[in-house]
């Protein structure tokens, strides 16, 4: 048993309200250089839609992630002879089309503007080129427009769905959506850092965070295409490629990174996980409709004395045992199985897992009111305005029972705290309904306690970093004391 220690996420889409605050502080904080004003690090989506990149799930256009080929797991973008010629002609590379080009606005002509009749505009103008641009896209601009037949229906996660399913979404009666954040999941088996020939990205072994070193980089950009979720992007200005690095300066020093400190709707949650990395391999080439299965096996019980064992064999603090003990990520992928990862078919198996979002029931109005299409307890689920298929294409690799299972589970808490506070549902009803959706009254409250009730240290538990040991492989931590990990002698630069 190989125990490493991975800091991972997750987000609860049920309580997402997409404002993009999240999307505005990583930018102001990690993105404001020349090169970097088309990257956003952390984005927020609509879905359905086509998201950002435009069809970043669409793998038939973009190669990225991994293939099962029998007995071995390869890289759909590139491999050892493919490298070389994809210099000159990668067809799986995203083009500024796919991103958008940047702009800002001519704001000095409303005040130079030579009198006139007409009032002065500012003018967009691109901050790549300086020439007046027509504005075609942008990184949310398909927000909130979840009945756009330019947009949501195009996306990818609507295979599968009957024609009847795909007319629900747009029609103006039953139009749905909900919004989808997202940021580098820092996977435990990246096809970015295989994909690199520099050996530019690594994965830090004390944490697990996926890192760029750009004094490797050499622009080769196999880590762009190779990254399903598109989550490397490519600075024109210094010829090197960059992602989110999970702000870890603010985690190194106990702080929770920029986005999720200014999440408005308090849906991150961080913590620290245990997992078998020796398992990693041969779980990646199960069949997909194993894969959620397959990855949540990879996560030990940090109170197991086995693996306390083995992860004290293997260099892991007793702290970051303690830490992952207290993990709210644990508790919501492990132990209550409510967060699954986003397209695990993939086969990178992101440390970013989303909690499926309760969407509104599909009823019909008649005589007596609004009648609902059945009287079971659960009937909401299967009928409500999201269909269950794109879920299951998002968070479940196409398998509707591991979907079904957390929405179950979901409403069960819901009805359950209802029943508590509300009074019109009864509360035998309530357990019932928690029983059928494999919980009980303990597991409910200390759900509601950290979905509604948690506070700042219930949602970060982060780990001590003990970054002094990790320093004393590479040089003196006695001259490196006060730094956390972060920083160059000299900004990068385009070149050797």
């Amino acid at each position: 048993m190989n125990v490493r220690s991975q800091i991972s996420m997750v987000f609860h889409l049920d309580k997402c309200i997409g404002c993009h605050t999240c999307s505005i502080a990583c930018k102001n904080i990690w993105t404001d250089r020349n090169g970097t004003e088309y990257m956003w690090w952390n984005n927020v989506e609509t879905k359905p839609g086509t998201g950002y990149p435009t069809a970043w799930e669409d793998q038939n256009k973009y190669n990225g992630g991994w293939a099962a080929d029998g007995s071995r797991l390869r890289l759909k973008s590139t491999s050892k002879t493919q490298t070389v010629f994809n210099i000159f002609h990668n067809p799986s590379m995203p083009t500024m089309d796919d991103y958008y080009e940047p702009w800002t606005y001519d704001y000095q002509h409303l005040f130079n503007a030579p009198e006139g009749p007409d009032q002065p505009t500012a003018r967009p103008i691109s901050m790549v080129t300086g020439e007046p641009i027509n504005v075609e896209s942008g990184p949310n601009w398909d927000d909130d427009l979840s009945g756009s037949p330019i947009y949501a229906a195009n996306d990818p996660n609507l295979a599968g769905l009957s024609e009847e399913e795909k007319a629900q979404l747009s029609a103006i009666e039953r139009l749905v959506f909900f919004y989808f954040p997202r940021i580098c999941n820092h996977c435990l088996n990246p096809a970015c850092v295989a994909s690199c020939p520099s050996g530019a990205l690594y994965k830090r072994g004390e944490d697990g965070i996926v890192l760029l070193d750009q004094t490797r980089c050499r622009a080769w950009r196999a880590c762009i295409s190779a990254c399903p979720y598109k989550k490397v992007f490519f600075n024109w200005s210094t010829g090197k490629s960059e992602k989110c690095i999970l702000c870890f300066p603010r985690v190194e020093t106990g702080q929770a990174p920029a986005c999720f400190h200014s999440c408005v709707g308090r849906i991150r949650y961080l913590g620290v996980l245990l997992y078998d990395a020796g398992g990693i391999e041969r779980m990646a080439r199960l069949p997909e409709e194993e894969l959620v299965e397959a990855q949540r096996s990879l996560v030990l019980d940090p109170t197991d004395p086995q693996v306390i064992a083995a992860a004290r064999k293997s260099g892991i603090h007793d702290a970051v045992i303690e830490s992952a003990q207290r993990s709210p990520v644990y508790k919501f992928v492990k132990e209550w199985k409510l967060a699954l990862p986003p397209h695990v078919e993939f086969r990178t198996f992101p440390m970013l897992f989303y909690v499926p979002p309760l969407a509104p029931v599909m009823a019909n109005r008649g005589a007596t009111g609004v009648e609902n299409v059945s009287q079971d307890l659960f009937h909401d689920i299967d009928t409500a305005r999201v269909p269950m298929r794109f879920l299951a294409n998002l968070f479940g690799a196409g398998h509707e029972g591991k979907v079904r299972y957390t929405l179950r589970k979901q409403k069960a808490v819901r009805w359950y705290r209802r029943a508590l506070t509300v009074g019109d549902v009864g509360v035998d009803l309530a357990e019932r309904m928690l029983r059928e959706a494999d919980s009980n009254v303990e597991e409910a409250e200390a759900i509601y306690r950290l979905t509604s009730l948690c506070t700042v240290d219930d949602r970060y538990v982060i780990p001590p970093m003990y970054r002094e040991e990790a320093i004393e492989m590479m040089r003196d931590p006695l001259e490196h004391k006060q730094g956390v990990g972060f920083g160059l002698l000299r900004g990068p630069r385009r070149g050797m």
